[in-house]
């Protein structure tokens, strides 16, 4: 929801996975690189400063992990200048999971604030989308490789 003074953008998905399951696949580098990045220094654990990497893009981003409730909430900032992710787990059956990630603390205004929700909400929905495709069908799509694939 968008908050003049706190931009929030957010992206959701349900997964017809267990909770467990679903937190797993963000908090542990193997499941994760199946769908999103391509490597990671570490587990994501409250405290750790983790780098993650975009090796088609040669891209890498240093990732603060402040708050892991497991099957619930996973709090991290990024970014620079550092923005918050809320990545909110919610189990709606024993065997199903709604999915929000939600990036806020954007301080930005006018053309940059809209091209920053423009490609968060766009990355976002491209993490979601290959999360469900790899933990319900077993796909690996490599949705975030072909996202801006150069000839």
């Amino acid at each position: 929801m968008y908050h003049k003074d706190n931009p929030e953008v957010a992206a959701q998905m349900l997964i017809r996975k267990p909770v467990a399951e679903v937190f797993e696949a963000f908090v542990n580098p193997d499941i994760t690189t199946c769908f999103w990045f391509t490597r990671s220094s570490g587990r994501m654990e409250p405290g750790k400063t983790i780098l993650w990497e975009w090796e088609m893009y040669q891209v890498k981003e240093e990732i603060e992990v402040l708050e892991v409730i497991p099957g619930t909430l996973i709090r991290m900032t990024w970014g620079q200048p550092k923005t918050t992710v809320d990545y909110v787990f919610e189990a709606i059956t024993p065997a199903t999971t709604y999915v929000t990630i939600k990036n806020y603390g954007l301080n930005l205004e006018g053309e940059a604030l809209v091209a920053a929700v423009r490609d968060l909400t766009g990355g976002f929905t491209t993490v979601l989308d290959g999360l469900k495709a790899y933990l319900e069908h077993g796909i690996k799509l490599n949705l975030v490789g072909d996202k801006f694939f150069k000839k």
